[in-house]
């Protein structure tokens, strides 16, 4: 069946990917939409320059018939945005202005919208494995996790008004891969490692192919709900550091953004507060909804993500996990 499927946030790394991969060998209308052109250009997409807190997104889908909305346009670092009020408005003005935009677009049935498991937060009292159905325990204060949450409030208050549309919120652990750059890629990055005193969080991740095969899934199954998204089995952070050949220094908590700027963090790494909470307590995710209901199986566990992006840190052969004792 031919479909018209518009996506958000193209010009950047795993948007671009999304966006190829919806118009390969499917014959849709695929309608790439960004703010600046992407650096490369996208064979059988459509782009189109236009900012979603704009009205004229709602014209985009009306005259295209878009059917199907991929929300992939949230943004993670004050430094993508150009400060912290700037991302704010881009997370969650715009989407709110493109969820009105679907709003009044007749055509539309389907909407994907590309979150974190961020919004879950991190702290002592956590369980071992979230499920989307539990409420966190230590809700995100500030930054993209407390953006993210807000997005995913606006989603769930657009699924109530459009019944007749089928709303998908993907909750992504950290996406790592050989061609990712984040915050998180830019903290293992660093020469020397600041640690959190006498703390050795349990991290999961999901590779960046297996994060576009879930985007994927999620257009093709049109299903309602919220899914956890990861790789399977979680990685300790001393065990990450060993893969990655990372030297480290821990230091109480307070002064790890302190000694992650001294270290060269500025601008390259996020050790916002949220971050730093995530390196003292971690995160895990069960993904097992996502399995049952949009059929999403990740191909590569947390430490084979990890080990991927590792391997562009040293020109040194990197474990899949197996010699660093990895659960």
């Amino acid at each position: 069946m031919s479909r018209t499927v518009l996506v958000t946030g193209v010009s950047r790394h795993l948007g671009g990917r999304a966006v190829a991969l919806l118009a390969a060998h499917r014959g849709w209308t695929v309608i790439g939409v960004d703010v600046v052109a992407p650096p490369t250009a996208l064979e059988g997409v459509t782009f189109v320059r236009a900012d979603i807190r704009s009205p004229v997104i709602a014209r985009i889908m009306g005259e295209a018939e878009v059917d199907t909305v991929v929300h992939m346009g949230v943004i993670a670092t004050p430094r993508q945005a150009g400060s912290r009020s700037a991302m704010k408005e881009i997370n969650v003005i715009g989407t709110m202005q493109l969820l009105a935009a679907c709003q009044r677009t007749p055509a539309v049935r389907h909407v994907v919208v590309k979150s974190t498991a961020a919004v879950y937060g991190s702290g002592p009292k956590d369980p071992a494995m979230f499920t989307e159905e539990m409420e966190p325990r230590h809700r995100p204060s500030s930054g993209w996790a407390k953006d993210s949450a807000e997005v995913e409030s606006y989603v769930r208050g657009f699924g109530r008004r459009c019944p007749h549309v089928t709303v998908t919120t993907l909750r992504f652990a950290n996406i790592l891969g050989p061609r990712m750059r984040t915050g998180l890629t830019g903290y293992f990055s660093l020469p020397v490692v600041p640690t959190v005193l006498g703390f050795d969080p349990r991290l999961q991740f999901v590779h960046e192919d297996d994060a576009i095969s879930a985007i994927e899934a999620a257009v093709d199954h049109a299903t309602s709900g919220t899914f956890n998204i990861a790789g399977w089995g979680v990685l300790l952070l001393s065990q990450a550091l060993r893969m990655a050949r990372r030297t480290s220094v821990a230091v109480p908590a307070r002064l790890v953004p302190v000694v992650g700027s001294a270290l060269g963090a500025r601008g390259q790494a996020d050790l916002s507060p949220e971050a730093v909470r995530y390196l003292t307590y971690g995160r895990a995710l069960d993904t097992s909804a996502a399995q049952r209901t949009l059929g999403f199986h990740a191909h590569y566990s947390s430490t084979q993500a990890f080990a991927s992006f590792a391997r562009t840190l040293t020109d040194q052969p990197v474990p899949d996990g197996s010699e660093v004792g990895v659960a």
